[in-house]
């Protein structure tokens, strides 16, 4: 046994050059198997790739980059007459991997269910794929009084990146003010209608000045549910107006917030940076605490580090390509200089004078971009110190997992799924995607009106087990048609999600902007389904922090089973729709009202039945509520300031009743248990279960323990 025993060791020494752990044994003893390759900052493209460190010689080891990887697996396959026999498997060692640009898979590095091309982090390490650039040769200065720390920055001018992240956390561009917001004061210039922007606006007296830097600055102002970012192109501080060469992309308004950024003279609080793009430095205010030998800054460089390129139209697709354990980090998209997007749902005619979107920053792309993937994965992956939306599965993505991944530091969103655009080629469809036991948080830090995860024109997805938290904007969000018109946003499931502090941050950071949702949908969605899924903690600035919201033309979707509390203006809105059902669910403690119907129209609005409606402030309805097109029966009511609610019915409540609504409900204390009263469980002899209420878990909610990461 004990020459066996040393043999062995020999043999696993003589493979690999060095002594591992048991896990790095294990990953030893397959190395010299075809078609394992290794990936390492140490590593050299000449290399084989075939072990895991650079051998005792220094003249074999990994690869240095994980495109040379890619290469080498495409080489081997078409060795094999384009077919792998066995997985195909790529596994990167920890640390920065640079990228000099981003990584695409295309269809001819497909694999099979059976033999899958794998891209995984090796055993116990985090490898962090980089689109950013690590920022060296800090000097201390002095500039203005200001005791600083800068760096050259060659070709900043074409460079001028908008973000930056040292030791691992992201640092905020120079900002005025430091906290919070400033209102617009008023409009020097009228505008045609909402949809219409302005060029410039007034501010309060004290708020900004005529700063010598300004026009290396923007103003960010928010309106409605939209940011715009305005480049600034003079600050009159006789007139108290702020000019810029592009307009807001709606309509302004007196008391709008705004902040402004990317100016020197903001250069005031500790983490602050400005880029001086003019004489190619960099400057950063420190810390307490951040010292010169541990300071690692890293700059955005490429907008995106990983492409799945498909050509789904003719049948070539990205298939069998699982990614596990990796980190996406350091890129950015901005608005590039012949930006003409604002792609809107009343008009589509791109507008090259604006820098924003219309609705949920969805022009903005995703670090990781996919078109024409099938069957494809993400376990276990991160996607942080983002510069735009996390992961987007675009036009003709189907059948793809996304499963226990964690998205967090976002310039925009987390996930996007499908187009605005209707495809008419079953090919190009985006459908039957999964995103499950995935965190989704702190996002919208630069595009402030991303979302949690967005879906379009797409069908048969499942949303499943995902925290989404701290959003300025709506947590889900389905469908991209207005109105009763053709939709493809149909059967999409979302259930046991939890999504709280959308609007309003966990941090107190807004609410900036209004019309939001817990989860937000437009349009026809036939079979779409909301149930058992936990909403709270949601506030819109003016209007519109609700729960679950149906927005224009809405119909076909059942919600169930859900827990919606602590709303700004109600736990369910329906703008306008037909046909929908709302059944089995508790909605509490909306600040302003608890249900809200906007538009009566000739068909049923929607079926509200057996639900708990409890609170202890505001009103119960809002809206219009006339015209009698919606059923409402079997519901429980219950305002904890009053056991007569006689007033919160239109007309009174036995007229309500007289008229048809809630002829089978009841005005009754639900005796929610006191142990844990926002789990809303209820005691035995609850009065809900006499009107068929049906109890329900809502502990389920949230990523699984068992694939957390």
């Amino acid at each position: 046994m004990r020459t066996f025993a040393g043999l062995a060791l020999l043999l696993f020494i003589f493979c690999t050059g060095c002594i591992r752990s048991r896990t790095q044994k294990a990953d030893a003893t397959i190395q010299t198997r075809p078609g394992i390759f290794f990936v390492a900052t140490n590593g050299n493209d000449s290399w084989t790739g075939t072990i895991a460190a650079p051998d005792a010689s220094q003249k074999n080891g990994p690869f240095k980059n994980l495109a040379r990887a890619l290469q080498a697996a495409g080489e081997l396959k078409k060795l094999q007459n384009g077919v792998w026999p066995q997985p195909v498997s790529i596994s990167v060692r920890g640390g920065n991997h640079w990228l000099e640009e981003p990584l695409v898979i295309t269809p001819e590095l497909s694999g099979t269910s059976e033999s899958p091309l794998v891209i995984s982090a090796y055993p116990s390490e985090r490898p962090i794929l980089s689109a950013g650039r690590p920022l060296s040769n800090w000097k201390a200065t002095n500039m203005d009084g200001k005791s600083l720390w800068a760096a050259t920055i060659p070709e900043a001018r074409r460079w001028n990146f908008h973000q930056l992240w040292v030791n691992g956390e992201r640092r905020q561009r120079a900002r005025h003010p430091n906290n919070g917001y400033f209102k617009i004061a008023g409009l020097p210039d009228a505008t045609s209608s909402w949809e219409k922007g302005h060029y410039r606006f007034r501010f309060n007296a004290g708020d900004l000045k005529e700063w010598k830097s300004a026009t290396h600055g923007e103003a960010i102002a928010m309106t409605r549910w939209v940011e715009s970012r305005m480049p600034i192109t003079n600050i009159d501080a006789q007139q108290k107006i702020l000019g810029s060469n592009k307009r807001s992309v709606f309509q302004l308004q007196p008391g709008d917030p705004y902040y402004v950024e990317g100016i020197f003279e903001a250069l005031d609080q500790p983490g602050e940076w400005f880029l001086d793009f003019e004489n190619d430095a960099l400057y950063y205010l420190p810390l307490p605490g951040e010292t010169l030998h541990r300071f690692a800054a890293v700059a955005p460089r490429l907008a995106e580090c990983l492409r799945l390129e498909g050509n789904p139209e003719s049948e070539k697709f990205v298939e069998h390509v699982q990614f596990r354990g990796l980190t996406f980090s350091h890129n950015e998209w901005f608005y590039p200089t012949n930006f003409g997007s604002a792609e809107r749902h009343i008009s589509t005619t791109p507008d090259p004078e604006i820098f924003g979107f219309a609705q949920a920053a969805f022009g903005v792309p995703g670090i990781v971009r996919a078109e024409g993937a099938r069957h494809c994965s993400f376990d276990d992956c991160r996607f942080s110190n983002v510069g735009s939306y996390g992961l987007q599965l675009g036009r003709g993505c189907q059948s793809n997992h996304v499963s226990a991944c964690n998205f967090s530091d976002l310039a925009g969103g987390g996930i996007k799924i499908g187009e605005t655009k209707i495809r008419t080629n079953s090919l190009e469809q985006a459908h039957d995607n999964e995103i499950a036991d995935c965190e989704i948080f702190d996002g919208g830090k630069m595009f402030h009106s991303a979302e949690g995860i967005w879906i379009g024109q797409s069908f048969g997805n499942r949303i499943a087990h995902n925290s989404i938290h701290d959003f300025f904007y709506t947590g889900i969000s389905i469908g991209w048609t207005w109105g009763y018109e053709k939709s493809l946003a149909s059967n999409n499931i979302v259930e046991f999600n939890h999504v709280h502090h959308i609007g309003q941050k966990s941090n107190g950071d807004g609410p900036i902007l209004s019309d939001m949702g817990g989860i937000y949908t437009l349009g026809m969605q036939p079979g779409t389904i909301i149930r058992n899924n936990l909403w709270h903690d949601i506030a819109g600035l003016n209007y519109g922090g609700w729960g679950i919201y149906f927005d224009e033309g809405s119909s076909g979707i059942l919600a169930e089973n859900n827990v919606v509390f602590r709303t700004a203006h109600g736990g369910f809105h329906q703008h306008y729709g037909k046909e929908n059902i709302v059944r089995n669910n508790v909605f509490a403690f909306g600040r302003d009202h608890q249900l809200q119907r906007t538009r009566a129209e000739e068909h049923v609005s929607f079926t509200f039945e057996r639900n708990i409606v409890y609170f202890d402030h505001g009103k119960l309805l809002e809206g219009d509520w006339t015209g009698g097109k919606f059923v409402q029966d079997n519901n429980l009511y219950f305002d904890t300031r009053t056991n007569n609610m006689e007033n919160l019915f239109p007309g009174g409540w036995e007229k309500w009743r007289e008229n048809g609504h809630d002829v089978h409900s009841i005005i009754a204390n639900p005796l929610f248990t006191t142990t844990n009263l926002q789990a809303f469980h209820l005691e035995t002899n609850s009065p809900a279960l006499s009107v068929g209420f049906r109890p329900f878990d809502i502990n389920l909610v949230g990523p699984r323990k068992n694939k957390a990461h």
